[in-house]
């Protein structure tokens, strides 16, 4: 039962007052998710100098975890503890996630291997933070003497003497490079990143729910209150991907991070010392047996170094060996690997003969629909979360971020370009949409899928373009890279809103919970499979930076031609598919 102070009729734009509070939660939540999420990859090469194929393996594995959680964390809530106590624990635990990344101590000492010895390598005027000083230089100590090093056109390697004269050659793959780092700080940040992903799903579905039961059943403003929620939600995004990434180069990656950890603490006070506007909404569930929050705890705490043992075997696990076909590439995953493939081949297979045993032929029809769609919502996610990981790597390295003559982005502010499109455009989609279904003319949900694919992959040929214009600098100018992520952002408003949507008109009425948890896999499948297309585009480095960026900017535009039209192909086959999908979908729309 609901206080009387919650149903006074004070309102916010229209909407219950508590909308407010929990628009502003949301806000600060996104800023720390999104700040931190700018700034991991760079803190992964630069700072621990992991190299390309781990830090994006990592970036996927993280970004994976961070879908899978709140499949539990939803859970727990309508059981066990309310919505309200899981969203403040939540809280305080990605809270301390991003306190632990601000503890990375010094910057790993690089080195590099050949002709069988070990080389220590300097950075002249090192800057550790995401983006490179102007003067950094770095150079190979061989016996006592600075050699300056030179990345070809070939691969090859030349190491440079003093007086600019070639010392010694080291033909390509020659060159063995590695740092050295202070393993507990690895560790740290492993767990740190576990932290993170086991506190969203606490957070992340259940601030969404607090939203819902603002909204008697019926109430028309209910999709308009959500719509000014995800506005909250792309604000403290473009937010967060401005001033986290500042912070980080102004003061250091701890500043960045620690911010992140500030605004989910400001959060946390926000639902806990809310004045009572809350009360009454996501309380803890009435049921026998006691209050079990301290074991729910206990159990999340846990989870932690669980997850922590699944980086590590991400990390340890060998690239895979060329000619070993699909099945040799599937059990040469890592376990998290093995088990997202795994239970998406069982799942889908397994949920549609369910239905066709006990479903009407209406449903076991609409409920292949709805897997169809799940199945190429995979792909997209895939290769639109391309973002956080080989896109900021390439604003890094070869995207001239000069804006306006003197003024410059950072690379991981790039990330921006996605939330400000998505605010600028989210309206206008919306009216298009509305128009077009006002005419009859609003396409099928099979359509709009099947366009953001088309979208996702026509954003990187459109980058693939940009690239014909580059100079000898090797960097691709600011625009393109803006205008990938405009593109990518219509892309996104084709599909991602009606998605969940989706899922509760087609499932049948008995497994809505279940089908919902299989969308949210087949993400999680997606945010993994975007990591190891990141390694697609993996470069050779020397202490975090790239030898050639010639060779760089022809891997990564290689990379993205050869995805972006994949991608038009798969929306190609989907668009064909969308009439028939559309019958049997039955009338939903």
């Amino acid at each position: 039962m609901r206080d009387a102070s919650n149903t006074a009729p004070r309102q916010w734009m229209g909407h219950p007052v508590q909308l407010a509070r929990l628009f502003s939660i949301e806000m600060w939540e996104r800023f720390g998710f999104y700040g931190m999420r700018a700034l991991l990859t760079l803190y992964l090469t630069k700072h621990f100098v992991l190299g390309d194929h781990a830090s994006t393996g990592i970036y996927g594995g993280y970004t994976a975890l961070v879908y899978l959680t709140p499949l539990a964390g939803g859970l727990v809530a309508d059981q066990f503890l309310g919505s309200k106590r899981s969203v403040k624990f939540g809280a305080l635990v990605m809270a301390s996630g991003y306190f632990a990344l601000a503890f990375g101590g010094t910057a790993a000492k690089p080195w590099v291997e050949f002709d069988g010895a070990r080389h220590d390598v300097v950075i002249e005027h090192f800057h550790d933070g995401p983006t490179s000083g102007a003067q950094e230089r770095r150079v190979v100590i061989v016996k006592g003497q600075p050699e300056q090093i030179r990345g070809n056109d070939d691969g090859s390697i030349d190491l440079l003497a003093t007086d600019g004269q070639i010392a010694r050659h080291l033909a390509p793959g020659a060159l063995k490079e590695g740092a050295v780092r202070e393993g507990w700080r690895v560790a740290l940040m492993l767990m740190a990143l576990s932290a993170v992903a086991v506190g969203n799903g606490f957070f992340k579905p259940n601030i969404s729910t607090m939203v819902g039961a603002l909204y008697e059943q019926g109430d028309r403003r209910r999709d308009a209150g959500f719509t000014i929620f995800y506005m909250g939600i792309n604000l403290g995004s473009m937010i967060g991907q401005t001033v986290a990434p500042w912070l980080a180069d102004a003061y250091g990656w701890p500043a960045g991070f620690g911010s992140a950890g500030a605004v989910m603490l400001l959060a946390w006070a926000m639902l806990r010392f809310d004045g009572g506007r809350l009360a009454g909404y996501g309380e803890t569930p009435q049921r026998a047996g006691g209050d079990r929050a301290w074991t729910i705890y206990a159990l999340a705490v846990l989870a932690i170094p669980l997850f922590y043992l699944l980086f590590v075997n991400l990390m340890d696990t060998p690239e895979p060996v060329a000619g070993a076909g699909l099945a040799g590439y599937l059990l040469g995953l890592p376990l998290m690997g093995k088990f997202l493939c795994g239970t998406f081949a069982i799942a889908l297979p397994a949920i549609l003969i369910w239905s066709w045993r006990v479903g009407s032929r209406t449903e076991f029809q609409m409920m292949v629909a709805a897997m169809v769609l799940i199945t190429f919502n995979t792909v997209f996610w895939s290769l639109f979360e391309q973002a956080g990981s080989s896109l900021t790597l390439f604003a890094d390295r070869n995207t001239d971020l000069t804006i306006w003559g003197s003024l410059r982005m950072s690379a991981p502010q790039t990330q921006q370009f996605n939330s400000v499109a998505i605010i600028l455009l989210a309206p206008v989609m919306g009216a298009l949409w509305g128009l077009m279904g006002r005419k009859g003319w609003e396409p099928s949900i099979p359509v709009k899928f099947a366009l953001g694919l088309i979208g996702v992959g026509a954003g990187f040929l459109f980058l693939v373009l940009g690239a014909q214009f580059v100079g000898p600098s090797f960097k691709v100018g600011l625009i393109w890279l803006a205008g990938l992520y405009v593109i990518h952002s219509i892309a996104e408003l084709c599909l991602s809103p009606v998605g969940l949507s989706m899922i509760t008109k087609l499932a049948i009425p008995r497994v809505v919970g279940l089908m919902m948890g299989t969308w949210y896999l087949s993400m999680a499948l997606g945010e993994y499979g975007a990591g190891l297309l990141a390694q697609l585009a993996t470069v050779k480095t020397v202490g975090g930076e790239v030898t050639n960026l010639k060779l760089s900017l022809e891997t990564y535009i290689a990379t993205y031609r050869q995805i972006g039209w994949s991608s038009v192909a798969v929306g190609v086959v989907l668009l064909a598919l969308a009439p028939l999908l559309k019958r049997l979908m039955h009338g939903v729309r």
